[in-house]
């Protein structure tokens, strides 16, 4: 499965792209960050944003696309900014037949870490450690779309079922403490 993940933002908005395999080994395809300058206008910016994440949707052709959801901060600011930015992440997605699936951060830390209030350089260490890579990618923008697309594959079924007899049914430790906790939150929601 390809995936291609957006950590959404005005000033960077991260592009991540992997390739998850049945067993759960994910490799990367492609990294970059969207830059736009504060000063420009709010619609060149959302332009020049658009413009790069469908660039990337038309060469690198992902069967899914994974976005961090909006949540709530202090910073009405930076919320607007952040829904702005994947509100034209879903558009570009939907002009291409793709499902967009959203990931809080917390859900994204624990699928990744194991932990869902890890911090950012341990999402990207552990990224840079699933993708096999020396060192993490920087900014953090982009290993925060790189850990974004590689939840959603290993949330989204990319992943081969457990073998019988394999230890933890085949998943890693991250994935086994993000299984927990989905049938945690589930159990309370009834």
């Amino acid at each position: 499965m390809r995936v291609l993940g957006i950590d959404p933002g005005l000033t960077r908005c991260g592009v991540g792209v992997v390739d998850v395999q049945a067993d759960r080994r994910a490799t990367l395809v492609h990294v970059s960050v969207i830059r736009t300058p504060p000063e420009l206008e709010l619609e060149q910016r959302l332009l020049a944003i658009g413009r790069g994440i469908a660039a990337a949707l038309d060469e690198f052709t992902p069967g899914a696309v994974a976005l961090e959801r909006v949540f709530a901060q202090h910073n009405v600011r930076t919320v607007m900014g952040t829904a702005q930015a994947s509100g034209v992440a879903m558009h570009a997605a939907a002009e291409r037949g793709l499902a967009v699936g959203l990931h809080t951060p917390s859900e994204v830390k624990a699928s990744i870490t194991g932990y869902g209030s890890a911090d950012k350089k341990q999402v990207a260490t552990m990224v840079a450690r699933v993708l096999g890579l020396d060192s993490p990618p920087t900014p953090a923008d982009a290993s925060d779309a790189l850990a974004l697309a590689i939840c959603h594959a290993w949330r989204r079924g990319a992943t081969a079922a457990p073998t019988a007899g394999s230890a933890g049914g085949g998943l890693t430790p991250a994935q086994q403490a993000w299984r927990e906790a989905e049938k945690s939150a589930a159990k309370r929601r009834l």
